[in-house]
């Protein structure tokens, strides 16, 4: 590996960065570039003298100016484009102006803006970040991943996608690497990881987009998707490599297709520190809501009926985690199972279906001939039959059918219900199966909330009811924290249940309107907070590497802070 230009050094009064680098080098390393802020002395060690305007700024002054800046980029795009070129010089000033703006700033560093940059990606191309991993090279796995230039105990964190899911927009190829770089950018700004600590993967394995197969500007491969023998190998290659040459860093999976997402978590979960955000992230903080919701509705858990629409990825992992939460309310896994119904675009899951069900939505498959009265002769049981006969107590959208809980539907669950837990958790809102507004008028302000979307509060007879939003980064983020501090050897399902646990118990309840979880604009203390939940989890399990006997302290201590560290010209 080539001389570093630079180096952190941990000391008791600070980290120290020692650099090498001289005059123009510095200004080419975002890492430690920090403009107007290097003083003279820093300066002349340097060889910066005269390459800077004279006058010396605080990093407060500096984050107001480029904060200035950010406003008046003209859209959300240009924003995005913005906040990614400050990023390319100076990397601190980055995460302080996002740590102040978090709330404000998340929708425009992750979704839904960060859909219009991956769409943009090959006609947008910039700097580059992370590694590309191609399936049609897989000998250069290694080789690429040591290129990054990071050794085995300088990474916490792999964010790897291959692109088949991306958000609400799908197959996008090679412009996935920008959801890998976004997550990692959530996990830096949320939960202190830090910024030289991780590493964003694409693993190219082609795309079926037609659109960029036939675009001059793309830069992906530029043949259809890989499946089959040869995509699982590639993806073996890729565990076993990342595995062998960084031993401590949590494999993250992100928006891979409904077909490969499930099977490669279970291929892995128990043989590498592994987490799938689509499914456990989801699942996590929307438990995290059902959790605050049964409180708040003065019930239990065991005596849910759960109708869940859209039974893809997302919607399983909520109906799983739903359940385990029943079982550890008191009931039987068949039971718990029995206590939610999933939907499809062809209506209720039965057991009839053959080879329309995929594996991990057999549990809930409901028997034929026990619904065969709920429709008219010939028809599908739909979403309406299936709510007037189960008359559940929760409804979940992840289904991005807009407009799918209708009037009359929600206006039948709340008949029978005295606070009907309904989260729409699609997005981006246009798909949203139902707004928090229309919600609250057909249950008379009765309906406890949460969405996938953010929403503005809604005033209902007197009472402003705060919309709960249901956004991973409240969870994923004080998970990786957490597996970090306890350098975890894998990831449990006790430590997901502390996370929902720690998530749902910072939302206060008890007054009328208050929100099912905590605000976006807190993710620092959300994360903490969720960080020292998960390595007690991870040491009480036996899974912890280190010995965990201070939490709030070790969590505290591994937070990055985005401030100039002391430097030191070497």
């Amino acid at each position: 590996m080539m001389e570093r230009p630079y180096q952190i050094v941990e000391t008791d009064t600070g980290p120290v960065c020692q650099v090498r680098a001289r005059g123009t080098q510095v200004m080419r390393e975002p890492h430690i570039f920090r403009g107007t802020a290097f003083t003279h002395e820093e300066r002349a060690a340097l060889g910066l003298v005269g390459l800077l305007p004279h006058g010396v700024s605080t990093i407060d002054a500096q984050t107001k100016r480029v904060y200035a800046q950010y406003l008046r980029a003209p859209d959300d795009l240009a924003k995005n484009v913005y906040l990614t070129s400050l990023r390319d010089r100076n990397e601190v000033l980055f995460y302080r102006l996002l740590s102040e703006h978090v709330d404000e700033m998340l929708p425009i560093i992750y979704t839904p803006t960060i859909g219009q940059a991956i769409e943009r990606y090959s006609h947008e191309y910039r700097r580059p970040r992370g590694v590309f991993l191609s399936i049609d090279h897989q000998d250069q796995i290694e080789q690429s991943l040591a290129n990054f230039g990071r050794t085995a105990d300088e990474v916490d964190l792999i964010v790897a996608t291959d692109s088949e899911g991306i958000l609400g927009i799908g197959d996008q190829g090679v412009g996935g690497i920008e959801i890998a770089i976004g997550k990692l950018t959530v996990y830096i700004a949320a939960a202190g990881i830090h910024p030289r600590r991780v590493i964003p993967v694409v693993l190219d394995v082609g795309t079926d987009n037609q659109a960029l197969l036939t675009d001059p500007m793309y830069l992906g491969n530029r043949h259809a998707r890989v499946r089959g023998k040869q995509y699982d190998e590639f993806i073996d290659a890729y565990v076993e490599t990342a595995h062998r040459m960084f031993p401590d860093a949590l494999l993250h999976w992100e928006d891979f297709g409904v077909d490969n997402a499930r099977r490669i978590l279970d291929r892995y979960a128990d043989a590498v520190c592994t987490f799938n955000d689509d499914m456990q992230g989801t699942a996590a903080v929307a438990l995290a809501a059902a959790v605050a919701g049964v409180r708040a509705a003065g019930s239990s858990m065991r005596d849910q009926r759960v109708v869940v629409l859209g039974p893809g990825t997302a919607g399983v992992g909520i109906a799983d985690f739903l359940r385990e939460a029943m079982v550890r309310d008191g009931l039987d896994p068949q039971e718990a199972a029995r206590r939610i119904w999933l939907v499809g675009r062809d209506g209720l899951l039965t057991d009839d279906m053959g080879a329309e069900l995929r594996d991990f939505q057999l549990p809930y498959a409901r028997p034929a001939g026990e619904v065969a009265s709920w429709a008219s002769p010939g028809r599908s049981v739909d979403l309406a039959a299936t709510v007037a006969r189960v008359h559940p107590t929760m409804l979940i959208g992840t289904s991005t059918q807009a407009g799918a809980f209708d009037e009359a539907m929600v206006r039948e669950m709340a008949r029978h219900v005295d606070r009907p837990i309904i989260f729409p958790l699609s997005n981006p809102t246009p798909r949203i199966e139902a707004v928090p507004a229309d919600l609250l008028a057909w249950t008379e302000g009765r309906a406890l909330v949460a969405t996938g979307s953010p929403f503005p509060p809604v005033v209902h007879d007197g009472v402003t009811h705060h919309v709960a939003q249901a956004n991973n980064a409240l969870v994923f983020p004080g998970l990786g924290l957490g597996v970090t501090v306890a350098r975890a050897r894998r990831i449990s399902q006790g430590m997901i249940q502390a996370c929902a646990d720690a998530v749902a118990g910072l939302a206060d309840v008890s007054l009328p309107g208050a929100p099912l979880l905590p605000a976006v604009s807190d993710l620092r203390h959300v994360s903490a907070t969720v960080g020292v939940a998960v390595a007690v989890a991870a040491a009480a399990e036996g899974l912890a590497q280190v010995e965990v006997d201070a939490p709030v302290q070790q969590v505290h201590q591994a937070m990055w802070q985005p401030t100039y560290p002391r430097i030191e010209a070497v």
